[in-house]
């Protein structure tokens, strides 16, 4: 169970990177800035409905972003400057794909990732891999860790030739059981700050208590 869980939690470390790397995509998606800039929003047309018990990326980002997420964030004069979904998965050793539909948002001085990991695994327990500060915390009645994080920070070279990658800005992070039962799978909050100052932990709690309830299928999994 122990080696399962440092999969599951490879695969969270693995969703934050895929999260950054589809940001630059957001990034260079997002219409170029106007004298007064309106916040950014998901993809046009309507959510899909999810593919069998998954969620898609797509209803991901329409839970995440929320008119008060800057206000949660405490910086309510703040726009969002890009935001979108996206659908992966990533191979288990067993040769089975396992899902990791995800969402952010981008602010000046936050970033914010919801994601969702079907590797089948119980968060409970999990805080003994998570790194030293790694704690239990139950949220909404659910089980949960907190824990820290960091990016990936990417550089591109003018003249061409290959990018460069090291270390990024530090991060905290919430994995919560998909189900109060905790019978396998999670859902994830990240956050970071462009200044590279640790995020608050009463922000990021504030954060996910308020888009998690919001995520399609939460109460019918409680």
């Amino acid at each position: 169970m122990k080696s399962a869980n440092a999969w599951g939690q490879a695969l969270a470390a693995v969703a934050l990177v895929g999260a950054l790397g589809a940001g630059f995509w957001g990034l260079a998606k997002t219409p170029a800035a106007q004298s007064e800039p309106k916040p950014a929003t998901c993809s046009d047309g309507e959510t899909p409905a999810p593919k069998g018990k998954h969620l898609s990326g797509a209803q991901l980002c329409e839970a995440l972003n929320r008119s008060d997420l800057a206000a949660l964030l405490g910086t309510p004069t703040e726009i969002a400057k890009s935001a979108y979904g996206s659908d992966s998965s990533i191979g288990s050793p067993g040769g089975k794909d396992v899902a990791t539909p995800q969402a952010q948002v981008e602010f000046e001085t936050y970033t914010v990732t919801l994601s969702a990991t079907y590797d089948g695994l119980p968060v409970a327990g999990s805080e003994a891999l998570l790194g030293s500060d790694a704690r239990r915390q139950e949220v909404l009645g659910r089980p949960g860790v907190l824990y820290s994080n960091r990016t990936i920070s990417i550089s591109f070279r003018l003249e061409g030739g290959d990018a460069d990658s090291g270390p990024g800005v530090p991060a905290r992070a919430l994995t919560v059981a998909q189900d109060a039962k905790d019978r396998g799978g999670s859902l994830d909050v990240t956050l970071w700050r462009a200044d590279g100052v640790a995020p608050d932990d009463a922000v990021l709690l504030r954060v996910a208590e308020t888009v998690l309830p919001a995520v399609p299928g939460w109460k019918a999994r409680g």
